[in-house]
């Protein structure tokens, strides 16, 4: 089944300590935005890509998806204060019904295979998420001091993309603002209209690329994929 996806790309990326946008950096000489972009423009499932962005970086965008021949992007909607408020407004374009993705420009990592395992899921629950088990072991802490530790064999990892049909994320979105609740990612804010979320596992090479220090990892994962082939 076709889905349309949307991405959120007007962060500024201020943990990455870059002074521009963090998709605007590159990989292998490739912006991490392009990395992105590249895995939905070549999948046949994807039916259309709107991103949220900041308006200085419009122009840039533009030349960007020209430069690498990206043609699935059919709209640019400005981005809002949180990324909630971003999605939102691209949420607002959306008016076939379906399949709609939400994904985070900054994993460039993410596998066609999974992101159809998600399709499929979401098409049978109305909403699928993608993660992975939690490896570490989790402790809760307050005041630097440990409280408990927490069971992690039901501890996962939550990635993006987040797949859901386009009325539920909607009436999700349209109770989150009315209500003004921010929630930590979409699937959030579905929970909280009573919808039943199914998770789907990924692996670990979906990372977000958040410091400087995940660019190293970026390159390693680059590096790991190129010997696949």
């Amino acid at each position: 089944m076709a889905y349309q996806v949307i991405i959120p790309a007007a962060g500024q990326g201020k943990r990455m300590g870059a002074g521009k946008n963090k998709l605007l950096l590159t990989l292998n000489d490739i912006p991490v935005l392009i990395h992105s972009l590249k895995v939905f423009e070549n999948d046949e499932l994807c039916d259309g890509i709107i991103l949220a962005i900041h308006p200085q970086d419009e122009a840039e965008f533009y030349t960007l998806l020209k430069k690498y021949k990206i043609s699935k992007v059919r709209d640019l909607v400005p981005g809002g204060k949180e990324r909630q408020d971003s999605i939102y407004n691209a949420l607002k374009t959306v008016t076939a019904e379906g399949i709609i993705l939400v994904h985070d420009g900054a994993r460039p990592f993410i596998r066609k295979k999974h992101i159809h395992q998600l399709i499929e899921t979401a098409e049978q629950t109305g909403a699928a998420i993608i993660g992975v088990p939690a490896k570490d072991t989790m402790k809760t802490v307050r005041n630097n001091l440990v409280v408990d530790t927490v069971e992690r064999s039901s501890l996962w990892a939550v990635q993006t993309p987040q797949a859901f049909r386009i009325p539920i994320l909607y009436k999700a979105y349209e109770q989150a603002e009315k209500e003004k609740f921010i929630g930590t990612d979409d699937s959030s804010l579905v929970e909280r209209i009573g919808h039943p979320v199914a998770m789907v596992e990924g692996d670990y090479d979906n990372i977000k690329l958040t410091t400087p220090e995940d660019l190293y990892f970026a390159e390693a994962i680059l590096n790991k994929r190129k010997r696949e082939f």
